[in-house]
């Protein structure tokens, strides 16, 4: 693969005070018009990864709508983007606002006509015209805690109907007094009949119905700073929610299949009544975006048992790591061992030119991935 190193378009690792775990050292930016950034990607044996969108910068989750473009939330323009292949040779023909006036936005759903939008202090719905765009005002349907350290929302909808949200913890490590926060919160689809599924999960960005199980599968973002070794402590996690599951932060948190306690509170009690990690990843590695392969027809039958997660990629490590998508392989419906399967984002020097935020199938069988770092969302097909 191609390896040419693009002039002023690496991104620091470094980062001010206050900014989240997630979101440290994104910085978007815009590659020239002839760039093709796919190029600097490598993929196994047999795909072929390639541009699919660019002028994008900030691009973050998406959504396969039922008239088969991509929807893709743009948190910093407060907007929903409308991607469309009219001519199907997997790039992009066109990008459109389909939804403004939103509050730093990340998850989107489609569910029963309505493209479901996860603000940050809440979620809206609306109905898409003709020409996919809102066709009125998006309704509000609940508000929830808006903002904090983490302030992303993400959203699924499971076998029973109901609509999941994931709101993040508002610190570090802390006790929350607001108990819907570190949590995934389930609601009736239309925002009724509110409350707390599943909690001690720092911040769950991705989500995700297995439709094996018809069970929700979430990626956590553990702590950061703890001692003596905050650079391989504590393992990102891949959770499986059970109803009042409680997953262990801030007290505690998972390793080796057990629940260590955080040396803060020194709890074990309250550990010991938590859920451990169904598996266990490389500490800070920022898990977000993840999705299921069983509609991935172009990848080979092996993988569509399997999940892709998207990692952003550390932010205080001596030695960088993440910034790439890996594969989780599943045994007997549970999470078994991962693999590197889309990477180079990241240089020999720890320099990060792109970093991964969401992967979703896409209409073909493909796969998408954006990058809300370089602004941009590649096709992996095989």
């Amino acid at each position: 693969m191609t390896r040419t190193t693009l002039a002023g378009f690496s991104i620091a690792l470094m980062c001010a005070a206050g900014c989240s775990a997630q979101d440290r050292g994104s910085q978007p930016t815009t590659p020239g018009p002839t760039t093709t950034l796919a190029s600097r990607l490598t993929v196994p044996s047999g795909f072929t990864v390639r541009d699919f969108a660019q002028h994008l910068s900030g691009v973050r989750f998406m959504a396969l709508g039922p008239d088969g473009a991509v929807y893709a939330s743009i948190p910093g323009a407060n907007t929903v983007m409308r991607l469309t292949d009219v001519d199907g040779d997997g790039v992009a023909d066109s990008s459109v606002v389909a939804v403004s006036g939103l509050n730093r936005p990340q998850g989107l759903a489609f569910h029963k006509g309505y493209l479901y939008i996860a603000n940050t202090d809440g979620v809206v719905r609306v109905r898409l015209g003709a020409d996919g765009r809102a066709a009125g005002e998006p309704e509000s349907l609940n508000r929830y805690s808006g903002g904090g350290t983490h302030w992303t929302r993400s959203i699924a909808f499971g076998a029973d109907g109901a609509m999941y949200v994931s709101v993040g913890s508002s610190c570090n490590l802390c006790v929350e007094k607001d108990s819907t926060r570190a949590a995934v919160l389930r609601y009736d689809e239309d925002g009724r009949n509110g409350h707390v599924f599943a909690r001690g999960l720092r911040n769950a960005v991705g989500i995700a119905m297995n439709p094996a199980t018809g069970q929700i599968w979430v990626s956590q973002n553990e702590r950061d700073n703890i001692a003596p070794d905050h650079e391989n402590l504590p393992p990102e996690e891949i959770n499986i929610l059970h109803f009042g599951g409680d997953y262990g932060w801030p007290y505690c948190y998972s390793l080796h299949g057990a629940a260590v306690p955080n040396p803060e509170y020194h709890d074990a009690a309250r550990c010991s009544g938590t859920i451990p990690a169904a598996l266990e990843m490389q500490a800070h590695s920022a898990p977000l975006g993840i999705t299921f392969l069983d509609g991935a027809t172009s990848f080979p039958e092996d993988y569509r048992g399997d999940l892709l997660v998207a990692f952003h990629g550390s932010w205080n490590r001596d030695q960088p790591t993440g910034a790439k998508v890996v594969r989780v392989h599943i045994v007997n419906g549970q999470p078994a061992s991962v693999e590197d399967f889309v990477t180079g984002w990241q240089l020999a020097s720890g320099e990060r030119w792109g970093r991964p935020a969401d992967a979703m199938v896409y209409r073909d069988g493909s796969v998408l991935i954006s990058d809300d770092a370089a602004g941009a969302i590649y096709r992996v097909s095989h």
